[in-house]
């Protein structure tokens, strides 16, 4: 090889070592990473390995009282002391009469202290200190006192009342405030305010109907609350045409602003109108508008 690169290169023989030498430390280098990983100590986390075996001790523990508890609940058990007891009033003795040990029976008085009761021989089971087969042995023997016998029943008489229709109350649409209109039944707070705004536009109310111009009052409200309602006439506000101007005649809801000054100019050319038949020569005015404005002008 040395010999090939002479030729090639011209490398003498220092420099052919040293080429050697080069190539050795490289691949040292690269190698060592994988050796240290191979001979690095492995490291132990002393205080995560210290933790987990409590967790398994205490999980021990914990199964081995629960397993020490059961066996003897079985053992203590005495069949010749069984005995017919009521679960909700016998006492932490009489439990270990019942073959219980003392801590299994002020466990049991400990749940009737805080609230807890036995309502039938079969809630016995819920009691985590007696075993399945203590459970059969006992349930023979229990006996509950019938709680209708704590909590008898009182015969109750019931006095009848007869209570009277109160009467409908009957409102006049044209002269009651929003306390008045709100004690229409169907009628709240915001029907009140649209209703007394719309009065005002008109005049008043001439008939009943005329609640269903009223936005948002449609049939269904007004057959709703038709009966609790009266209409007086006299109470109606009027505008004489003859003296309006535009001013007064737009507070309308019935009329258009072309409809006014139609009104005005027909009176200035020519002259005062006599009753509502003089506004049909008002071309522009329809008979359904002429019978809707009759009741609210005079002349």
């Amino acid at each position: 090889m040395r010999i090939w690169l002479n030729k090639h290169f011209g490398f003498s023989k220092a420099e052919f070592n040293g080429l050697i030498l080069l190539i050795l430390i490289i691949a040292l280098l690269k190698s060592f990473p994988l050796i240290y990983d191979h001979y690095k100590p492995v490291k132990i986390d002393d205080q995560n390995l210290l933790v987990k075996i409590q967790k398994i001790t205490i999980a021990d523990q914990d199964r081995a009282f629960d397993t020490q508890n059961r066996i003897e609940n079985s053992n203590n058990i005495t069949p010749s002391k069984l005995f017919r007891f009521d679960p909700n009033t016998i006492d932490a003795e009489g439990w270990q009469a019942l073959g219980l040990s003392p801590k299994q029976a002020q466990s049991i008085v400990n749940y009737r202290n805080k609230g807890g009761k036995f309502y039938k021989p079969e809630d016995l089971q819920r009691m985590y200190t007696i075993a399945p087969d203590v459970y059969k042995r006992l349930l023979p023997y229990v006996e509950i006192e019938s709680q209708d016998k704590a909590y008898a029943k009182k015969d109750f008489q019931y006095e009848k009342k007869e209570y009277l229709k109160k009467a409908l109350l009957i409102v006049e649409i044209n002269q009651a405030d929003s306390a008045g209109l709100d004690q229409i039944k169907g009628i709240g707070p915001a029907f009140a305010a649209r209703i007394l705004k719309y009065r005002t536009r008109l005049g008043g109310f001439h008939k009943k109907e005329q609640l269903m111009e009223v936005y948002g009052l449609d049939s269904l409200k007004y057959v709703e609350i038709k009966d609790q309602i009266s209409v007086n006439p006299s109470a109606i506000k009027t505008i004489n045409i003859n003296t309006a101007d535009f001013n007064v005649l737009k507070t309308s809801p019935y009329l258009s602003y072309k409809q006014i000054n139609a009104i005005i100019q027909f009176r200035k050319q020519h002259g005062n109108y006599n009753s509502a038949n003089d506004l049909k020569k008002v071309s522009i005015l329809t008979p359904q508008v002429i019978d809707k404005m009759s009741p609210y002008l005079s002349f």
